[in-house]
């Protein structure tokens, strides 16, 4: 999923499972999230509303309700959960695109940003916050970070050719760039981003 990836991650809450001859005729509890399921939910909560680097490994843990030793043999550095949270987020928002075969997926994608965007609650693009927290090209989160970044725009092309344009690179481009500016008025001004026209300005820019 992208340029912006729900601000964390939504984990199942596991069900009883069910005992006794009843069992075969109820439905599969769901799965239990795992240590590292629960880290990444609360780092991701926290990364995203709370910013990257005010947020210590210590609060996660203690959020997270996991001891030290297990939160480090998943993450044996916070960068190493910082990256995990920024490839999990992106995993997240693929699988939530709209179809590419659809009519008019160029536009699909760039709706679906806007609707997000315009969501309660949404405070900018995660991804965009890792990159510029992390300014340094050679910091493994803005590396991450930038690694979506390409992934969004080379997924903006291929839709941009699916739907028969005629410029796909500079349709693309000009996508990019109006949306990655959506994630920035939403984290600048909050509900109050001017997005009335944002699908018009789709439109016409493509």
């Amino acid at each position: 999923m992208s340029t912006a990836a729900p601000s964390a991650i939504a984990s199942a809450a596991a069900e009883p499972s069910a005992t006794g001859s009843a069992a075969a005729d109820q439905p599969a509890a769901a799965a239990a999230p795992t240590a590292r399921d629960r880290i990444l939910a609360v780092a991701g909560r926290l990364f995203y509303r709370d910013g990257y680097r005010a947020v210590g490994v210590d609060r996660v843990i203690a959020e997270a309700g996991v001891a030290k030793a297990t939160f480090y043999k998943h993450f044996p550095a916070k960068d190493d959960l910082i990256v995990a949270w920024i490839e999990h987020a992106a995993a997240q928002l693929r699988a939530a695109l709209p179809p590419a075969s659809g009519p008019e997926p160029l536009y699909a994608y760039a709706d679906l940003m806007i609707d997000i965007a315009a969501r309660e609650g949404c405070m900018g693009c995660t991804f965009q916050s890792g990159a510029a927290e992390f300014f340094d090209p050679g910091h493994p989160a803005h590396r991450a970070a930038l690694a979506v970044k390409r992934d969004v725009l080379a997924e903006l092309e291929s839709r941009a050719a699916a739907q028969g344009l005629s410029d796909p690179r500079a349709a693309a481009e000009r996508l990019f760039l109006l949306i990655e500016g959506v994630w920035a008025s939403i984290r600048m001004f909050g509900p109050a981003a001017p997005l009335a026209h944002a699908r018009a300005a789709v439109r016409r820019l493509a």
